[in-house]
């Protein structure tokens, strides 16, 4: 798996996608990898899943937190002057987890002048199971409608097809060939296919994107059984 080489990596796509665990668990496989990282939680459109609200570990791990709306704390798309460090330092790979709807795309169109100055990818997150996402047609015009409303195109497409605990390698691979297909359509890569690390044995060799294993951060602590309890101790400390 190859990790991205530019300074910044949006990630943006409907609410429900994965979008911001794919962005948690990038963030998190670039600072392991020795690369100085930075995540910008940009969504202000879902109050209930965040990457912030895992700041503490990702801190920990070294990762610069960068929130909006008043360190998440409002739901007014307040944007903190110290985003900017992501297009001044040259040292700091950043990710930035983009809100999942026209409100959302919007916001990254504040940062045009500094985009076009600072080499990056934008990533386009889709999953098949999302009823936003159920045909090639749909996706297309909502990817279209994101790259209008940012002000910026979109240059790779991930494929997150999940149902949860219900997922399952069926749901994987139904989900690589559909976002593969779109990728075709729209003559953009596919770069990675992302699923929980358990299924990357039974996965070997059978997708077009690159796999990428993740583990669950994005996760409530109610939602966790007893013997998940120890894995996921650090959200309930």
């Amino acid at each position: 798996m190859t990790l991205p080489d530019k300074a910044i990596t949006i990630i943006s796509g409907h609410y429900g996608t994965g979008k911001t665990e794919f962005a948690v668990n990038l963030a998190l496989a670039m600072v392991r990898a020795g690369h100085k990282t930075a995540l910008v939680d940009l969504d202000i459109v879902n109050p209930y899943f965040r990457s912030f609200e895992r700041r503490r570990e990702l801190e920990r791990e070294g990762i610069i937190v960068h929130v909006t709306s008043h360190q998440g704390k409002a739901d007014i798309p307040s944007l903190p002057p110290d985003i900017m460090s992501i297009f001044v330092d040259t040292k700091l790979q950043s990710v930035v987890d983009l809100g999942g709807d026209p409100v959302g795309a919007r916001v990254l169109g504040y940062y045009k002048p500094q985009l076009d100055q600072t080499p990056h990818d934008f990533w386009f997150v889709i999953n098949r199971n999302r009823p936003e996402n159920k045909d090639a047609d749909i996706v297309i015009a909502y990817l279209k409608q994101t790259e209008t409303l940012s002000r910026q195109k979109v240059t790779g497409i991930i494929n997150t097809t999940h149902l949860g605990r219900e997922t399952t390698v069926d749901d994987i691979l139904k989900g690589d060939t559909f976002a593969a297909d779109i990728a075709d359509m729209l003559d953009l890569p596919l770069i990675y296919t992302v699923g929980e690390r358990k299924f990357e044995q039974e996965l070997k060799d059978r997708l077009t994107g690159s796999f990428f294993p993740i583990d669950l951060y994005m996760i409530k602590p109610w939602e966790l059984s007893e013997a998940e309890g120890g894995h996921f101790a650090w959200l309930v400390e």
